[in-house]
């Protein structure tokens, strides 16, 4: 059960990587400067609830443990693949989002949306593609810990 648990905490970081990829972002980008950035301040402060931190940091501490329970009484494959999923998640979702994404978040609340037209456009370019494209490289990685999870899972007859 708890590598079913950790699955599911890892599935839930990817599912909202993945719709900010194909919803939020194209949502937002339609959206003028300081529409724009009015937007992406209140969802980056939104985001910092407990709910998220659950599965964010959740699959920070379970997909280690899984990875170790695996090994010690489960299967040496599965312990491989949740190890391979521990890693990529750590790497590529919470790392990324602590070298990337949650700097540039960091400096867009600086912002104050009573800039110039001029101004909020050229803090919009400083961080909507970096961030968009960080954020791509998130949803990859989140995915594919999704899928190493679920295989670990399968193999340990889940």
């Amino acid at each position: 059960m708890f590598l079913v648990i950790t699955t599911v905490s890892a599935a839930l970081m990817a599912g909202l990587f993945y719709a900010y990829s194909c919803s939020v972002n194209p949502g937002l980008g339609r959206l003028s400067d300081a529409g724009y950035m009015a937007a992406m301040q209140s969802i980056n402060r939104a985001i910092l609830n407990p709910v998220f931190f659950a599965s964010f940091m959740g699959s920070v501490v379970l997909l280690p443990v899984s990875t170790w329970l695996q090994f010690r009484y489960g299967t040496e494959a599965g312990g491989w693949l949740f190890l391979a999923a521990t890693v990529m998640y750590i790497i590529g979702v919470f790392g990324v989002t602590a070298v990337v994404n949650v700097p540039l978040n960091n400096a867009l609340d600086k912002v104050s949306l009573q800039a110039s037209p001029e101004e909020l456009a050229g803090h919009r370019a400083a961080f909507e593609g970096r961030w968009n494209r960080y954020n791509t490289v998130r949803t990859v990685c989140a995915v594919l810990t999704v899928a190493l999870a679920i295989t670990g899972c399968l193999l340990a007859g889940w």
